[in-house]
């Protein structure tokens, strides 16, 4: 009997080290490959970020949280003459951190109608080579936890700080995967979420059930972080659990086609895809 109940928990055990070793495996899958596509790669302004907001915008740093008694700053944006309440976007940055192409970016999705918060994951590191950023990347990868809160409390600031009725995330690369996590934290409350990219790409059916909120997923053709065939098998998940979920895969994009930061910029694929992100967000958040 007592080597039963040995063997059993040995079994165990070999099972939680198996699972961790997929999870560590498919995270440095993941690094490796960003890091792959972002090579020669630099966190320039990309064009997307040099067009003017729809309408006047201000924005400054804010303390959304604190994690361990530190303070965690963001970005906040909102148009400068709202007279009501607006809807909420929490936006994630890039594999490059907080820097301010994302900040400029909160900016312009505010000139939509929005109040933003770009988040800060990186808890103020930012990156300005490929090499650096890869060791952020893998840096939080080993801290899921804690950036999960992160997002918790950036949702509970949009709620109660800034008193929006109805919030939405979006991310590119790091942050498309990001943007899903924060879905898949709140699948009842977020009311839409936007996924540019992101190597991080879900498709387990029982992962996914639980989401609520319509979903825009936007990648590139010739991208393999995440690849096109992963990114159908994400969309026949969600179509396969009857959740409303729009994919959009252009032709000759590749990776960050349409980040703030960096010169893997694709003009024409970008431009329609900012028009597929702001006709989704103002159809489900206005």
């Amino acid at each position: 009997m007592n080597r039963l109940i040995k063997l059993i928990f040995i079994g165990f055990l070999l099972a939680i080290f198996v699972g961790i070793s997929q999870v560590n495996s498919t995270a440095t899958d993941v690094s490796h490959t960003t890091w792959m596509a972002h090579q020669q790669d630099t966190p320039i302004a990309s064009p997307i970020i040099a067009v003017e907001p729809e309408q006047p915008v201000e924005g400054e740093s804010v303390v959304y949280t604190r994690l361990d008694g530190q303070p965690v700053t963001g970005y906040l944006a909102r148009p400068t003459n709202a007279s009501e309440n607006l809807p909420g976007l929490i936006v994630i940055h890039e594999w490059w951190g907080l820097n301010d192409n994302i900040k400029m970016m909160a900016r312009r999705l505010a000139g939509e109608g929005y109040v933003t918060l770009a988040v800060d994951l990186y808890e103020g590191e930012v990156a300005s080579e490929p090499d650096q950023a890869l060791k952020l990347l893998q840096n939080s990868q080993n801290k899921i936890r804690r950036l999960k809160q992160n997002i918790r409390q950036a949702y509970r600031y949009l709620e109660k700080e800034q008193n929006v009725e109805k919030i939405g995330s979006i991310g590119w690369c790091f942050g498309g995967t990001w943007s899903l996590n924060t879905a898949l934290l709140f699948p009842k409350q977020l009311d839409a979420a936007v996924i540019y990219y992101g190597g991080g790409l879900e498709t387990n059916p029982d992962r996914l059930k639980a989401l609520q909120m319509p979903i825009l997923g936007i990648f590139g053709e010739l991208d393999n972080n995440p690849s096109v065939d992963t990114v159908r098998a994400f969309e026949a998940a969600l179509q396969q659990l009857d959740k409303s979920v729009e994919i959009h895969i252009y032709e000759d994009a590749n990776h960050a086609f349409a980040n703030p930061s960096g010169t893997r910029y694709n003009a024409e694929a970008a431009e329609q895809a900012w028009q597929e992100t702001t006709d989704f967000l103002a159809q489900h958040l206005k």
